[in-house]
């Protein structure tokens, strides 16, 4: 089921900044986006020669984007169907190919594998990430999944969770949308084999701001709240309108939060011209879980 998530935006005076980078997902009742959208390409870090592997393609906000043209270095190409993703066959030649959106310089990797070292007859989960966004894709690896990605069943806490890309080796995957912050149990399953429950723990990020209007040359502290962990996390600002306004410190910018029971981090903005900016805070990937 395809469902849209609303985006945590915080508006001050004519500037507007968003927590994490949500995505949304197009519903019977409203209106894909236009394939020339497109901006973001999801392949699963690998695919195994000769088998089924799934693909998707995002536009800017996050929307799974139907009819994208999609290109490989090995002349192979394919297009998004209805639910903005799409499903394909692995090249018979292990190595490495790039896969890019067609009229995007942007080029993703992924690693063919030679079939007869991902063979499996159980669910093998290799790596989980330690902690992961309930609003942000993540990444599982490991043996015995299902190329096809709504051949998979994900639950966390129970609850369906979406794949966006996947291959025998590789899942890409979504949480629900009312999954709550803390601890969660991931199972998997796939072709009447599961696999052994993965504990993740997943975190909610909530911006606080001054919502007075920024003048040319004022400067703006944002403040990230981690909600779900008090360990520290690593997060990423990045500046999505740079002419307007100046992330202090680089663009993108990383900082640790501060860990403990008021688990926070701090970005500073400052003024260049008045106008709309808008800063996306995300988790970044935290090192997987092996098992």
């Amino acid at each position: 089921m395809l469902f849209r998530r609303p985006p945590l935006l915080l508006v001050l005076g004519r500037f507007c900044l968003a927590a994490a980078f949500p995505l949304f997902f197009s519903t019977s009742a409203q209106k894909p986006p236009a394939p020339s959208a497109a901006r973001i390409l999801l392949l699963p870090r690998t695919i195994v020669s000769g088998d089924r592997a799934t693909l998707a393609v995002l536009d800017g906000n996050g929307r799974l984007t139907p009819g994208v043209a999609v290109s490989f270095s090995n002349g192979d190409r394919l297009t998004t169907d209805r639910t903005g993703r799409a499903l394909f066959v692995a090249p018979l030649t292990p190595g490495v190919i790039f896969g890019s959106i067609a009229g995007h310089g942007a080029r993703v990797p992924v690693t063919i594998l030679p079939p007869g070292e991902t063979a499996a007859s159980a669910i093998d989960v290799e790596a989980v990430p330690k902690i992961a966004s309930i609003t942000d894709r993540f990444e599982i690896t490991g043996r015995g999944f299902c190329g096809d990605a709504d051949a998979n069943q994900i639950t966390i806490s129970g609850d369906p969770a979406l794949v966006l890309a996947s291959s025998p080796t590789s899942l890409v995957v979504l949480p629900p949308a009312d999954l709550r912050p803390g601890r969660a149990s991931v199972d998997i399953s796939c072709a009447k084999r599961n696999g052994p429950p993965r504990e993740v723990v997943f975190i909610v990020l909530t911006l606080e701001a001054d919502s007075s209007p920024l003048a040319p040359g004022g400067l703006r502290r944002l403040t990230v709240h981690v909600r779900g962990t008090t360990s520290k996390v690593t997060l990423e600002a990045k500046n999505l309108a740079p002419d307007i306004a100046e992330l202090v410190g680089g663009n993108p910018l990383r900082a640790s939060s501060s860990g403990g029971a008021e688990n926070l981090a701090h970005f500073e903005v400052l003024g260049r011209k008045r106008g709309s900016f808008l800063v996306s805070i995300r988790l970044l990937s935290s090192p997987p879980r092996a098992h």
